[in-house]
């Protein structure tokens, strides 16, 4: 259930087209869910206007499938992340209805169309190829939320003509995710060229002195363009969660 399904079943009790009995069973699975290993949040949607997101690495596919049964069964679209191709083709033999995103690694759930709440475009962007599956998770998460996304790849500082060659793109975007792993230097450049937030994700990419993603992390976070916040190390979904609501309307309902 949603914001705009929950204030229809108070208006037909209010009208009389509905009994409270009725209605009483139609929130009983609210607001979570006890399954015993796992207690899904079927309140969320309500609260913050998206369903709450799965994080299918370390869950046995069994488990996701339990887990997202009892979010999908008010009609919400679901989102599964950090999910392996193999583990993929197993949660698709135990239920119907995912898609899999092969590239972001993401399995989804659509019951109903994706309503546009954006005020403009999220831009994502990478400094290179290997940074693409925690952009693509990024992406992803931007639709699922109502964005328009577009995506400009492959265009980090060793080459920082291929950048300059797409500032028409950069400049109309309303917000601007950046991926990079080695030094994460391109959030900084971006951060002082445009004047809108600029989400920096750092990627475990990079040699030995990378150190998972560490340096990319440490360089964005001591960044001296204004306008940058950072998450965490490879965390797609929270930038486009992030960058999501940075960009919604301000009187969007879900």
């Amino acid at each position: 259930m949603n914001r705009d399904e929950l204030t229809e079943l108070l208006r037909r009790v209010r009208d009389g087209e509905l009994d409270i009995e009725e209605a009483s069973d139609r929130l009983k699975s609210l607001p979570y869910t006890d399954l015993g290993f796992a207690m899904p949040d079927t309140h969320r949607a309500i609260r913050q206007g998206f369903s709450e997101v799965v994080m299918g690495e370390g869950k046995r596919p069994e488990d996701i499938v339990r887990i997202v049964g009892e979010l999908a069964s008010g009609g919400n679209n679901v989102l599964v992340t950090r999910v392996d191709s193999e583990k993929a083709d197993v949660v698709q033999r135990l239920m119907d209805g995912f898609t899999y995103h092969e590239r972001a690694r993401c399995l989804v759930m659509r019951q109903r169309p994706t309503e546009n709440i954006g005020i403009g475009t999220v831009l994502v962007v990478t400094a290179g190829t290997s940074d693409l599956p925690v952009a693509e998770e990024a992406a992803l998460v931007c639709e699922l939320m109502g964005n328009d996304v577009e995506r400009l790849y492959d265009v980090g500082v060793a080459g920082l003509h291929r950048l300059m060659g797409h500032m028409e793109m950069v400049r109309r975007a309303n917000v601007l995710i950046v991926v990079a792993g080695m030094e994460g230097a391109l959030p900084s450049v971006l951060g002082g060229i445009v004047d809108r937030p600029v989400v920096a994700v750092p990627t475990s990419v990079g040699y030995g002195t990378a150190f998972g993603g560490m340096t990319a992390l440490l360089g964005m976070l001591n960044s001296c363009a204004a306008g940058v916040c950072v998450v965490n190390i490879d965390n797609g979904f929270g930038a486009g969660y992030v960058a999501a609501l940075i960009n919604r309307k301000h009187d969007a309902v879900k």
